[in-house]
């Protein structure tokens, strides 16, 4: 899934098509589509177990959106098949007077997954070069300050074995507008929904813009980007399946090999 991969001078965030389901155009192309995807499920829960049998790397998956982009059912749908011991699932809101005593990246370490696990981001430390700029909490200096910081920190998981995925979803305004009035009229969505929403919904184009700049400054070679087209879910979930897919292989792990005991003479009586 090069073709998502963030990076380069050329890269635009706005070139992205939230409609595009690359080669699956019809509709019989989503369902070809939705079968492949389901495989992909599947050998995501056969490689967690050998993870978490392995107990020597960790996944980190990092999901960061604009509201209304579906991470929730991304989640349930991606780790559907996984096993709940091996899986763990982190969700970011405003922090807390204790998050706030503490570094902006306290809260984000203190949610990592240890060796053997998954573990999935809901919003993280992105919030902190995000909404903090569109708000103007940061400035630029704090904010190039803390893009160096992000990198090294993500370096430094790497480096202890933790492999970082990080993935946009990039929707249009219009699919945004039709998901905040689905929680609005769905009466067993409203708990979801948010009046702060609406107003976050004005900033769209700083947070594009902002949104572009953070992508830009830490999609680097072992912690790479990912924005995946994601008005059409079914196809967003097949791309970053089939990435963590990747991931999970390129790690070469095998299940631990017992030579403690005789097995061939071992029998339960």
């Amino acid at each position: 899934m090069k073709e998502y991969l963030v990076g380069g001078k050329k890269w635009r965030l706005k070139d992205i098509d939230p409609d595009d389901t690359g080669k699956f155009k019809s509709e019989s192309g989503r369902e070809k589509c939705e079968v492949k995807t389901k495989k992909l499920y599947q050998r995501i829960a056969e490689l967690q177990e050998i993870l978490f049998a392995s107990q020597s790397r960790a996944l980190m998956v990092v999901f960061q959106a604009m509201d209304g982009s579906g991470k929730d059912s991304a989640i349930k749908n991606i780790f559907q098949d996984c096993s709940p011991n091996g899986v763990r699932v982190a969700y970011f809101k405003a922090p807390t007077s204790l998050e706030l005593s503490h570094d902006y990246l306290w809260r984000i370490h203190a949610a990592l997954p240890p060796k053997g696990i998954i573990g999935v981001l809901n919003r993280s430390h992105y919030e902190d070069v995000l909404i903090t700029r569109v708000r103007g909490w940061v400035s630029d200096k704090q904010a190039a300050k803390r893009f160096k910081q992000i990198r090294a920190f993500e370096e430094m998981l790497t480096q202890e074995g933790t492999t970082v995925l990080k993935f946009n979803f990039v929707i249009s305004k219009e699919e945004q507008a039709i998901q905040l009035q689905e929680r609005i009229d769905d009466p067993s969505k409203r708990w979801k929904f948010n009046l702060g929403d609406l107003d976050e919904r004005k900033l769209w184009d700083s947070y594009m813009n902002k949104y572009e700049e953070a992508m830009l400054e830490t999609s680097t070679e072992t912690a790479s980007w990912y924005a995946v087209p994601g008005n059409k879910r079914w196809y967003r979930n097949y791309v970053i399946a089939s990435v963590i897919v990747d991931a999970l292989e390129a790690m070469n792990l095998e299940y631990p090999k017992r030579t403690d005991i005789d097995w061939a003479n071992l029998k339960v009586i």
